[in-house]
């Protein structure tokens, strides 16, 4: 059973045509849609998994072809091989994971970490992506790789080892969220997390680089945040947004939703699948000729 699968039989209630596979040595979640031409591709924060985005599955249009993946390290997807990965690395993974799956130019979704992600892909890739969303933009520390780590990444790899998944988890996933209806779910994806692939994510952000990536960006990007988000505040956010070309904004400025803390997508699944059917269809425009 791929870790994907194994996931789905602990979420709540997914919906009906949400499968777990498994190609390149890394597990997702697939929700099969009417039309293939823009897939939704979804990249997950450090402290969760896949079935994080089940709630964002359901409610996306049914048209929309979809995959969550297991970031390598994570479920059974099989870790890197460089112990300080750089987000280029997780990209070249990813697009190895896209080709595989025969995926053309997808809406590619990174949350928090994912975001990191997702900018090194629509970079290195660019023929891979179709437009990106950046929710609650994880910005990286610029560390050189292999030097001492920011102090507060270096406190998350102290704290998984002292305390284990469970406790750990239950001690930091509140200060994700802002409705604490989702908080059992919240804890229950960071539970999960396990070295290696934690501390290589962890190197990751500490050697992180956001701003320079989304700044070279030339296709559709848009920028979203919860206004109650603890973790990656809306400021660090609305420095993302700014940094944007302006050939690549959809939007003039950061989206702001209020209610809301870290784990967006979660938190705000309908308003989440609304922003990336906007950006969707900001791509067919852009692809017609319409703007």
């Amino acid at each position: 059973m791929s870790g994907a699968a194994r996931i789905l039989e602990t979420t709540d209630a997914p919906a009906a045509g949400i499968v777990g596979g498994r190609a390149d040595g890394i597990a997702y979640l697939h929700r099969a849609g009417r039309d293939k031409s823009v897939p939704v591709v979804l990249l997950h924060g450090i402290g969760s998994d896949a079935a994080s985005f089940v709630p964002l599955m359901e409610a996306l249009d049914p048209r929309f072809d979809v995959i969550a993946w297991d970031a390598p390290g994570y479920g059974t997807s099989v870790p890197l091989a460089p112990e300080w990965p750089s987000a280029a690395d997780y990209a070249e993974r990813l697009a190895t994971l896209l080709a595989a799956l025969g995926t053309g130019p997808a809406i590619v979704v990174g949350h928090s970490l994912g975001a990191l992600m997702a900018a090194a892909l629509a970079r290195s890739s660019p023929d891979r992506v179709a437009g990106v969303m950046l929710l609650s933009p994880a910005v990286g520390y610029g560390a050189a790789p292999g030097d001492v780590l920011p102090e507060s990444v270096a406190a998350r790899l102290a704290d998984l080892e002292r305390f284990g998944p469970e406790q750990f988890a239950q001690a930091r996933a509140p200060r994700l969220v802002s409705d604490v209806a989702v908080l059992p779910a919240v804890i229950r994806a960071m539970a999960s997390v396990r070295m290696p692939g934690y501390g290589q994510a962890s190197r990751m952000l500490g050697c992180g680089r956001l701003i320079e990536d989304v700044a070279a960006l030339t296709c559709p990007v848009l920028v979203a945040c919860g206004a109650e988000d603890k973790i990656t505040p809306p400021a660090q956010s609305a420095t993302v947004a700014a940094a944007l070309a302006p050939a690549a904004r959809v939007r003039d400025d950061l989206v702001l939703i209020d209610g809301t803390g870290h784990a967006l997508p979660q938190e705000r699944p309908d308003v989440v699948a609304s922003l990336i059917a906007d950006l969707a269809a900001h791509h067919s425009s852009k692809e017609s000729g319409d703007e």
